[in-house]
């Protein structure tokens, strides 16, 4: 690429022209997906696609954008999977964007004239015949004659299309198709429409039959739909996303509509919403705070007796030690939830055995944040671990040897040396852990699905979800697809992770000065 705006700029250079020309193809295909994205209705990704082929062909080509070529790459990456996403999400939450709201107006609106009712009249079985790429059908009639319908030959189709049809007492030209090769071109089948001779029309009804169809709806101005039965008008309601019948009944499917600040006021004002994202946002916090504490404090000690001198075998005891953070999360994450079962549990058993009780672990909420606590420090301190041995390692023995002259206790040694002097280097892995555990999907997960639930929420939320799980529960839960909310409460959550972690850099530095 260098050869496009460097000094060899002459017109008889070939490495000049191939590499102009590997961009003009790249580009070529690039133009032609945003052609398929915009055909598809997908306006975002046609943009951002746009937006990346003006972007890196200017880079690559103009003199002025080569001090950014080698930076490219890297913002590439940060504006497709950082920024796109999240403007992505910002917009959804200004939308009703759901399960039930999940098609275009037009999508819709097409799904409704598409609806068909049987009409009076006669029935016909059908066989299909192919002559090169061109198909006829052949209807027989039930009524005893000697003619029969031959419609009009036709080929691939990809909108619906009206055929005529012809008594004739011949058969189709071409080869006759075995029921299962009818099969294959049924999709061909239901987009056609078989006028009649004497002006009626038939409809795919089976894979067997065609029979006398109508559609339901014809289409009116502002689109409108109007009841070719009756005459009621089907109007589309902008406010709530779905067509609105004479009596206001909506009809399904809906369609995707912008309802401005309604998905974050709902957040706000909404009891069964507000409640429970608060509470769910303070379990967070103090689920990642505790998290990065107790995996500290037992890491820092596990590694210190790992390094004490007089232990033997500690190549045992640190290979032991680490086996938890070696097997797979999820594995052991499995494993705990058949140990806490709270009927046949054998941490019931054992304590049922020892002290006649058997705790509600995934019943009661306080014990069900227990259960997560304990089960994610066992996974989390084997990393401490590991960081804090290696910690270890850069301090110098005079000084353990000078407090040991001093008659120092192990204890003052830890308060004393050993923890300020790796406190500093261990604060950005303390954040990195801390936002690892804010995010921690796959514990709850797996382990308690957000469980118990919460009383009185309006959503699926549970006292041990994190906002993460909270927000993957109202996105793709079973109870419901909301993904305008879930993306309202996202936008929420990144606003809190940026306040959160300007507040960490900040006392960081600030600890460092």
């Amino acid at each position: 690429m260098e050869a496009i705006s460097s000094a060899g700029n002459k017109s008889g250079n070939p490495g000049r022209w191939v590499a102009l020309g590997l961009l003009a193809a790249i580009d070529l295909i690039l133009l032609y997906g945003v052609t398929m994205m915009y055909a598809s209705g997908e306006m975002a990704f046609a943009l951002l696609v746009l937006l990346i082929i003006t972007t890196g062909t200017w880079v690559f080509i103009s003199h002025k954008g080569y001090s950014y070529r080698y930076v490219y790459p890297a913002l590439l990456g940060v504006s497709v999977f950082i920024v796109f996403p999240l403007l992505y999400t910002v917009n959804v939450a200004f939308t009703n964007y759901s399960s039930s709201n999940l098609l275009p107006l037009e999508r819709v609106k097409a799904i409704h004239m598409a609806k068909t009712y049987r009409t009076p009249g006669e029935s016909y079985n059908f066989k299909a015949w192919q002559q090169g790429e061109n198909y006829q059908l052949l209807f027989i009639s039930n009524k005893d004659t000697d003619k029969h319908l031959i419609s009009a030959p036709f080929g691939e189709l990809t909108e619906p299309t009206e055929v005529t049809a012809r008594l004739s007492s011949e058969l189709p030209d071409g080869k006759e198709l075995a029921f299962r090769d009818t099969i294959r071109i049924r999709h061909i089948l239901k987009l056609l429409t078989i006028m009649l001779p004497d002006g009626g029309s038939l409809s795919m009804t089976s894979l067997r039959e065609f029979g006398p169809q109508a559609r339901i709806y014809d289409e009116g101005s502002n689109d409108i739909l109007i009841d070719s039965r009756n005459g009621d008008i089907l109007t589309p309601d902008m406010t709530t996303g779905y067509y609105v019948d004479n009596t206001g009944e909506h009809i399904s499917p809906g369609f995707t509509v912008f309802n401005g600040w309604d998905n974050f006021s709902r957040v706000i004002s909404d009891p069964g919403i507000q409640g429970p994202f608060l509470q769910i946002f303070t379990w967070t916090l103090t689920f990642s705070a505790l998290s990065v504490l107790f995996t500290l404090i037992i890491g820092l000690l596990m590694a210190c007796l790992v390094q004490w001198e007089p232990l033997k075998g500690n190549g045992v005891y640190r290979l032991l030690l680490i086996l938890p953070y070696a097997v797979p999360a999820f594995i052991s994450i499995l494993i705990f939830r058949g140990l806490f079962n709270q009927n046949f549990g054998e941490i019931n058993m054992l304590l049922n055995m020892l002290f006649g009780i058997q705790p509600e672990w995934f019943s009661n909420g306080f014990l069900a944040k227990t259960m997560v606590l304990i089960v994610n420090t066992w996974l989390g301190y084997p990393y401490m671990m590991i960081l804090c041995i290696g910690l270890l390692k850069s301090i110098p023995d005079d000084l353990y040897e000078a407090s040991a002259i001093d008659g120092a206790t192990p204890v003052q040694n830890l308060f004393k040396i050993t923890i300020p002097l790796i406190i500093k280097p261990l604060i950005p892995l303390l954040i990195a852990s801390f936002a690892f555990n804010f995010n921690n999907l796959v514990l709850i997960a797996l382990l308690t699905d957000g469980a118990p639930n919460i009383i009185g929420a309006t959503t699926p939320a549970g006292a041990t979800d994190l906002l993460v799980s909270y927000t993957f529960r109202i996105a793709f839960g079973q109870y419901g697809q909301d993904y305008g909310l879930a993306s309202a409460i996202a936008t929420f959550i990144f606003l809190m992770v940026g306040v959160i972690a300007w507040l960490n850099l900040k006392a960081t530095r600030r600890f460092t000065e």
